[in-house]
């Protein structure tokens, strides 16, 4: 469970992040090409990646996340201009519904009456964190806003079912894999950010390059955290999926509520009890298992 707090602490940073660079006005693309650059130089200092049986790497896999990775971040940052930044964090976290599908439909993992009540606990937990009252923007958001939402719920539990293929990928090192992932959204990254300077819509800027920096960091935890945890879990992926998401969720209310004195509602906080209860139910399924089979 600790490799599961650490990506939660590492994926709420990512967040709040992008929302201090939107604040201060950051080239939020290349903040995010260069977080794949210090992202590289980490896994390769700290793993030493070894480059053998690579014929065997799933390569199709590497390209998609290499591709989705940075697109979705793109993706993400868009969504926080055109619908808002609670918009999209519920996006994000209702991604988790593809990824606890996979595990019982792809994954093989065993269904049972513990899982269900907690995986039913997630979806009514998230709902009750939905700030349902807001504002009305001053401006009419395009019609498209909603499409930003959906491509950013589907692309986040792709990204987390690929990342578990990678998890259990055994004859590749995943540190290996992890590098190669990097490698690719950097390279492709970078082409992008190319473009625009050449073009000049945009220009190199070492504050920009430097909060990229720090956000790789984070960025680099947030994914590493979340295959050490897909390993140590191998049996139990909805666990790992729904506690990663409600985890998020909850801390991020706690850091919203402190640091940017955001506003819980009563329906809020009945959410956020409700997540601890899931996550409680989720990671000693077995447990409750057995209580509900002794008492039925």
């Amino acid at each position: 469970m600790i490799y599961i707090f650490l990506s939660i602490c590492c994926c709420v940073t990512v967040s709040v992040l992008l929302k201090l660079a939107k604040r201060y006005q950051v080239d939020v693309y290349q903040a995010i090409t260069w977080n794949y650059s210090v992202a590289i130089l980490l896994t390769w200092i700290f793993f030493k990646p070894h480059f053998i049986h690579l014929q065997d790497a799933p390569i199709v896999t590497y390209l998609s996340l290499g591709i989705l990775l940075p697109l979705l971040f793109v993706i993400i940052a868009g969504s926080v201009r055109i619908t808002g930044i609670v918009r999209t964090d519920v996006a994000q976290r209702l991604s988790l519904f593809i990824p606890v599908l996979a595990a019982f439909l792809v994954f093989g993992e065993t269904l049972n009456g513990a899982k269900i009540v907690g995986i039913c606990i997630v979806f009514i937990s998230i709902v009750c964190l939905i700030p349902w009252k807001q504002r009305r923007a001053v401006r009419r958001k395009p019609a498209h806003a909603w499409f930003y939402l959906l491509v950013i719920l589907v692309g986040m539990g792709v990204i987390d079912v690929l990342l578990k293929v990678i998890a259990r990928f055994s004859q590749v090192p995943f540190t290996t894999s992890l590098f190669f992932i990097f490698l690719l959204a950097f390279i492709i990254s970078l082409i992008g950010l190319t473009y625009l300077v050449v073009t000049k819509k945009t220009r190199f800027s070492w504050p920009h390059i430097v909060i990229g920096w720090i956000l790789g960091i984070a960025n680099f935890g947030n994914i590493f955290f979340n295959i050490k945890a897909h390993q140590a879990l191998a049996n139990n992926p909805s666990t790992v999926f729904s506690t990663m998401n409600i985890g998020v969720i909850v801390l991020g209310s706690l850091v919203g509520l402190v640091i940017f004195k955001e506003k819980l509602s009563r329906l809020n906080l009945i959410g956020i009890v409700l997540a601890i209860v899931a996550i409680v139910v989720l990671s000693y399924s077995g447990f409750f298992e057995n209580i509900i089979t002794s008492v039925f």
